[in-house]
């Protein structure tokens, strides 16, 4: 009986041995995971508070105050170098043109009169001088367009007279087919 109450003892000493190394091991494995989750707790508690201030930024933005208005106090940030400096003189005042002047009108008539004028006609051809009603077309007046041609040392004006016309039968009837433009 001796034999196995020693064996049993034996037994129960290694047992607590092993169960204390366990234990010291244990102890050890959980001190180093407190602290991992201890430094895990503060990195997310500082994305935390970066979140939330980019939230409240975003609030500020999207609800805030409409108008672009700024703190007194920042404005005195941007003028240190006018706050030392005193200016010498005053600043000149603007004056502003309180009236509009008038175009003057019929210079050119004047300013072409005395330069040599060389006229232009554009005349349809008796073939295009049908309708297409199959009328005869009449001259019902001139559209006049005049250009300045400035030759070194010489100046003219080249008078472009294009003759308009028209079917007597369209204009009594009241017809409008097309428009014909010919403009050379």
């Amino acid at each position: 009986m001796r034999r196995s109450l020693v064996f049993k003892g034996f037994l129960a000493l290694d047992v607590e041995l092993n169960s204390m190394e366990n234990t010291a091991k244990s102890v050890e494995q959980l001190e180093n995971e407190c602290a991992k989750l201890q430094q895990q707790v503060t990195e997310l508690s500082v994305k935390l508070s970066w979140y939330e201030e980019q939230f409240r930024l975003s609030q500020q933005r999207r609800f805030g105050s409409s108008s672009e208005q700024t703190h007194p106090d920042q404005l005195n940030i941007f003028n240190e170098a006018e706050v030392d400096t005193k200016p010498a003189q005053p600043e000149p005042t603007i004056e502003e043109v309180t009236y509009k002047r008038k175009k003057q009108k019929g210079h050119r008539e004047e300013q072409l009169k005395g330069l040599p004028v060389e006229t232009i006609d554009y005349y349809l051809s008796p073939e295009e001088q049908v309708c297409s009603c199959g009328g005869p077309l009449h001259e019902m007046s001139t559209k006049v367009r005049q250009e300045i041609k400035v030759i070194p040392a010489q100046v003219s004006v080249v008078k472009h007279v294009q003759h308009v016309y028209a079917c007597r039968r369209c204009e009594q009837e009241n017809i409008t087919l097309f428009s014909l433009n010919l403009c050379l």
